[in-house]
């Protein structure tokens, strides 16, 4: 007969006992990258919708890490530089009658800095479309590269001060201007008006006429929405917290930077412009995050005893 009154039962809290295996998260981390909504990969891959949203935590703070540290001194020749639109939890005039909506609620921009030859996105920002803004994402854009470049943008009045800051004298800038016809109103229009035209105009430095162009980087612009289900126009996919949205944004930026073959470039962005030897796999990001992940701590021990 057991004595319950010197029985002591010891529970070892295990670090990383309920820890995905590689090879599911690899799964959920590449329906994310193909634009699959948190419930669906939560039900394909029967995982829990919060498994899914901590995971993505886990590889944008990861992802984010790696980005500021490797994308450094990039001997780029052509950037371009575009702004794509999204909102959190509702949009900007819609914000005032939401529901609990949170202090980042509102509309969202994602500033991209683009390497014309390689296609590899130097520097983001996600945030407003305000002149501080600006000068904070050129700062950025300034300090990752490694020597004088030719620099586009569009109209935007707040780059025109963000560059001078940024750059100073030391880059060949001009913006593209583009002019739209008369808005057309229709029920559930959501694009802007006709593009009718564009007008190059030379800002700072020598920049060469053929080379003022926003093409790649609007046409970037398109792969975030494909690629994110939370760019997606009219649909209920969008961000309700800004941390999540940030995440995605940075794992979207790894992924394409180092996983994705570029079709025509045959290779990655990062191989093209000299940062990486070989293409990575999303086995790779995994391992940025156990790599950034915390150093598991001592199990803890409790003693429970029964007196009965």
């Amino acid at each position: 007969m057991i004595n319950c009154l010197t029985l002591s039962i010891k529970i070892h809290i295990m670090p990383g006992m309920n820890k995905l295996d590689t090879a599911k998260r690899v799964q959920i981390l590449n329906m994310l990258m193909e634009g699959s909504s948190m419930n669906s990969i939560a039900r394909a891959a029967d995982v829990s919708p919060n498994t899914v949203s901590k995971l993505l935590l886990e590889a944008g703070k990861a992802c984010e890490a790696f980005h500021d540290t490797e994308l450094r001194n990039v001997a780029s020749k052509r950037v371009q530089c575009d702004e794509i639109w999204s909102f959190i939890h509702a949009k900007q005039k819609n914000v005032e009658t939401a529901k609990a909506a949170p202090e980042e609620a509102g509309d969202c921009w994602t500033w991209t800095a683009l390497d014309a030859d390689s296609k590899l996105i130097i520097s983001f920002l996600c945030g407003g479309r305000d002149a501080g803004y600006a000068h904070e994402f050129m700062q950025d854009v300034a300090s990752r590269l490694a020597n004088r470049v030719q620099l586009t943008t569009d109209g935007h009045k707040a780059y025109l001060d963000a560059v001078e800051g940024a750059f100073g004298s030391d880059v060949d800038y001009a913006q593209l201007v583009k002019m739209y016809g008369p808005a057309v109103t229709a029920p559930g229009r959501y694009s802007p008006a006709e593009c009718t035209g564009a007008i190059k105009v030379p800002v700072e430095g020598r920049p060469h006429k053929a080379y003022i162009s926003t093409s790649y980087v609007e046409r970037q612009n398109l792969n975030f929405r494909m690629g994110m289900r939370r760019f997606t126009r009219l649909t209920n996919a969008f961000s309700k917290k800004l941390e999540p949205h940030y995440a995605m944004v940075c794992l979207f930026t790894v992924h394409h930077n180092f996983v994705r073959m570029h079709k025509s470039l045959k290779c990655s962005p990062a191989m093209k412009a000299g940062l990486s030897k070989t293409l990575w796999s999303m086995e790779d990001i995994v391992a940025l995050i156990d790599k950034v992940a915390e150093a598991p701590k001592r199990p803890r021990v409790y003693k429970v005893r029964n007196s009965n």
